[in-house]
């Protein structure tokens, strides 16, 4: 109980600068969508460029900052030796990737369909290159439990990027989606600097071998985490090739606006990730650590779900975080959030593939999950549009959980108390079915009544099974 509760606690502060970093986000999402018309296309630009830069991001990464929890975490090896091995693998990769982009700008412009805005495609790749060297810098203040810090820049990076864009577009007027672009440039440029001093401090090494083992290691979680992203981002980048042109852009922009509200369940599971990263390797020597783990996998569940409800149940208020142009795409939110949650559980589940050195079925998982999203995408968008978009996810990533879940109890098996689990599920499923089919001929207040109610009842449950007070005051 003293493991969770640490991880609990080392949720809690990467929570902080995730989950509040996020909503102070949110703030960006009714600015750009109230100063940038659904009917421009302009956000349609700017979900499909961030598309773009999550893919870069996982391949300049190169699989390295999990790589570094294992090899640091080994007794053989000098976590600093780990560290500097993990920088000028990234670094090596990010100027190629520069390199590339400067010298072909034109052509790489045009291929995915910004021949007339190249300056995004500049902007956007200097982004993605800052951000990977930042990464490893950021995954060695997890290894080394400096949550305080982590979260501290974290969230600087998310203050001055909400000043800067209410400077912008509030305060000057601006409605162009160059300055999205511009300002995110400007704000991780300065939060690289911060980095330096701790670079000058580490004694850089080039250890051959250690290298050779790392990249044995990394590559499959390299292609894993490729099959990843494309699970989050596929959609938008193949959208504008299915439907081209403007209403394409439009569409995209609906889209990528109300996935926007279901973020919330991608802020509590990027939380856990934090945390349950360092905390799963650690934890790896103990003699009770599967059943912590089956723990993790329930408690996880339980409070994603308490998420969902809220989300589902609130969505009336919550959609006015985004434009009123863009309240006809609402119905992708529930949908989209549980991609999210299956996403989270997948995450959770990927550990016994890592555990025991074999990243490469995690490889074979992600590849199947991504060309079943991919093919839900490319055979029913034409048709259905961005609501393809949002079961493809469901698809992708419950192929992933189901193949990650067989498999891993074969070769390492963890007795996760589905049962308790199923239960919690079928509830929530029930409750979703009453909340969206109440007749929306009700007054709001009315709905909500309702909602908050099933809300409550929810917790409840969870109170009196899984976190009975009377053993609380014992304790006490």
């Amino acid at each position: 109980m003293a493991n969770l509760k640490s991880l609990v606690k080392d949720t809690a502060i990467y929570g902080l600068s995730s989950i509040v970093g996020r909503f102070l986000n949110y703030l960006l999402v009714p600015l750009y969508t109230a100063k940038i018309s659904a009917a421009s296309g302009g956000y349609g630009v700017v979900t499909n460029m961030y598309a773009y830069t999550a893919i870069f991001l996982v391949l300049l990464t190169f699989g390295m900052e999990t790589t570094l929890f294992r090899f640091a975490n080994k007794e053989s090896e000098k976590p600093d030796t780990v560290f500097s091995t993990a920088m000028l693998v990234v670094g090596a990769l990010t100027a190629v990737f520069l390199a590339i982009i400067f010298g072909f700008i034109g052509e790489i412009s045009q291929l995915i369909g910004y021949a007339d805005r190249p300056e995004f495609v500049l902007m956007m790749a200097t982004v993605v290159a800052l951000d990977a060297l930042q990464a490893i810098p950021f995954s060695f203040l997890r290894f080394k439990n400096r949550a305080i810090r982590f979260a501290s820049l974290k969230l600087l990076f998310i203050v001055l990027n909400i000043g800067i864009n209410v400077l912008y577009f509030i305060v000057l007027g601006k409605t162009d989606v160059f300055y999205v672009f511009s300002i995110n440039l400007v704000c991780t440029s300065f939060i690289t600097l911060f980095f330096i001093p701790d670079l000058l401090r580490i004694r850089w090494v080039f250890d051959a071998r250690l290298l050779r083992q790392m990249l044995k290691y990394s590559w499959p979680i390299l292609v894993l985490g490729i099959a990843g992203i494309l699970n989050q981002t596929a959609d938008k980048i193949i959208y504008p090739y299915v439907r081209s042109g403007l209403q394409g852009e439009v569409e995209l922009g609906i889209y990528g606006a109300c996935v926007k509200i279901a973020m919330v369940m991608a802020m509590i599971t990027q939380a856990f990730r934090y945390a349950y990263e360092p905390f799963v390797f650690g934890k790896a020597k103990d003699s009770d650590s599967r059943e912590t783990y089956a723990k993790a996998m329930k408690y996880f569940i339980i409070f994603t779900l308490l998420a969902f409800l809220v989300v589902v149940g609130w969505l009336d208020v919550l959609k006015y975080i985004i434009g009123h142009d863009y309240w006809e795409g609402l119905r992708v939110v529930p949908i989209v959030m549980a991609a999210e949650i299956l996403m989270g559980v997948y995450f959770n589940l990927s550990f016994w593939y890592k555990l025991i050195d074999r990243t490469v079925w995690g490889l074979w998982f992600s590849l199947a999950g991504c060309a079943v999203l991919i093919a839900v995408n490319i055979i029913f968008i034409p048709k259905y549009g961005y609501m393809a978009c949002a079961w493809g996810g469901v698809a992708g990533y419950g192929t992933a959980t189901l193949l990650s879940y067989f498999v891993g109890q074969r070769k390492f098996p963890i007795s996760y108390p589905l049962r308790s689990i199923a239960i919690y599920v079928l509830i929530a499923a029930l409750f979703t079915a009453v909340m969206m089919l109440m007749p929306k001929s009700w007054p709001a207040w009315l709905r909500l009544s309702v909602n908050t109610a099933l809300i409550i009842l929810f917790v409840a449950h969870i109170i009196w099974h899984d976190l009975p007070l009377k053993s609380l005051r014992r304790k006490d």
